[in-house]
């Protein structure tokens, strides 16, 4: 994308301003994002005046198109869980300059069946217990849902040889650091740098559930907890409160759409509205989805 500078010139939007760009065109070519012919956005809750209202704007904003048929919810689901995946995927790896490592972004969505965290660390060990719950079905009654993690993505560091550690200087040799997961020499499971969750709209159950989550991740790892952040297209300030107050569970809850949200949020005249988003990002609780890239480098 061009655009004119302050002289008169021409340049480059940064690579993070136009992968959002193509984040946002990806949602709406696909109609995740879309306009019924009635004007009601796709990620609305056609039953509130303020949800309406709102994501009417955001999607006015981002160029929406108009369906007859709201696609299904399991599909829009999918498509924008592929989005956030495609966007990572563009973006974080090529932080090089403050986070280096061999990164890989995987949706793992569709393969929960799988229980795929268990293929990584610091999680490899709950393979040993879901195969024990398999064989000895009362210990499922035991533990209920307190082990299961099913991430929508996970974003992963490849473990490095150690020619790659010691390219500048001689910094490990077979006499010490003999059991660090980074060290491919003493394991080859890429290790969970950050856990993502994505809700296209957010209810109740669905908040609770991404806090859930986020609690087995935090007991159950064998390691440093991973990022644990959720993305989210929710147009209402108060379910997105529901999500973002609050510490110790989740790290940070991102908008698809954030500098947009709050402009629709300004046009719907609703004090209660406009109040509440102000204290989740004032509040340092809500983030829009171009910072969460740098903010995977911390």
């Amino acid at each position: 994308m061009i655009k004119p500078d302050d002289l008169g010139g021409f340049r480059m939007a940064a690579a993070l301003t136009a992968a959002r760009v193509n984040f946002h065109r990806k949602l709406v070519e696909e109609e995740t994002l879309s306009l019924s012919p009635g004007g009601v956005a796709s990620n609305a809750d056609g039953s509130q005046n303020t949800s309406r209202s709102i994501a009417f704007g955001i999607a006015q904003d981002l160029g929406a198109g108009t369906v007859q048929e709201k696609l299904a919810g399991q599909r829009v689901g999918k498509q924008f869980e592929g989005a956030v995946e495609s966007f990572l995927v563009e973006t974080f790896p090529v932080f090089q300059s403050i986070r280096p490592g061999d990164w890989i972004v995987e949706n793992v969505g569709g393969s929960r069946s799988e229980y795929r965290i268990s293929k990584y660390e610091p999680f490899s060990h709950l393979a040993s217990l879901a195969s024990a719950i398999e064989r000895d079905r009362t210990l499922a009654s035991v533990l209920g849902n307190s082990y299961e993690i099913s991430p929508d993505i996970l974003v992963l560091r490849k473990p490095e040889p150690d020619a790659v550690i010691n390219r500048e200087l001689e910094l490990v040799d077979a006499q010490s650091g003999q059991r660090a997961d980074i060290r491919s020499a003493n394991q080859g499971r890429p290790i969970v740098h950050a856990i993502v969750s994505c809700k296209w709209t957010l209810r109740s159950d669905r908040a609770q559930n991404a806090r859930s989550e986020a609690l087995n991740v935090i007991r159950n790892r064998k390691g440093r907890t991973p990022h644990i952040v959720v993305v989210t297209g929710e147009p209402s300030p108060a379910r997105l409160a529901s999500l973002a107050l609050g510490t110790g569970d989740i790290d940070m809850v991102y908008h698809f759409a954030l500098p947009e949200l709050i402009r629709a949020v300004g046009k719907a005249s609703n004090d209660e509205a406009s109040a509440m988003l102000q204290t989740l990002v004032d509040g340092n609780r809500l983030r829009d989805i171009s910072d969460l890239p740098l903010d995977l480098a911390v």
